[in-house]
C-alpha cells in the first residue's frame, strides 16, 4: 500500500513546531542535540512525520498531543 503525503497538513504541522522552537528561542541545530531529530526536515515540510516522532516533539516542548493538533488545525 502506497504512503500518503497530504502536503498541506505536513506545512500546517511544520508551522506549529517551527512556532514552539521560536517561542523557546531554540535553533534547528539545539533540538538536534536534545532530542537526535532533526526538526529541520519537519519545519521544511520534507518529511511524511510519524506520529511518535511527533509525540516525541511534543514531550519535548512540554505540550500534549492533543494541544499540538489544536494548533495545527487552527
Amino acid at each position: 500500500m502506497e504512503q500518503l503525503k497530504d502536503t498541506l497538513l505536513l506545512r500546517k504541522i511544520a508551522i506549529a513546531f517551527k512556532k514552539l522552537r521560536e517561542q523557546e528561542g531554540l535553533t534547528q541545530l539545539e533540538v538536534f542535540y536534545d532530542t537526535g531529530i532533526n526538526i529541520g526536515r519537519i519545519e521544511a515540510a520534507k518529511c511524511n512525520t510519524s506520529v511518535s516522532t511527533i509525540h516525541a516533539l511534543c514531550s519535548y516542548f512540554k505540550i500534549s498531543l492533543s494541544e499540538f493538533f489544536i494548533m495545527v488545525d487552527k
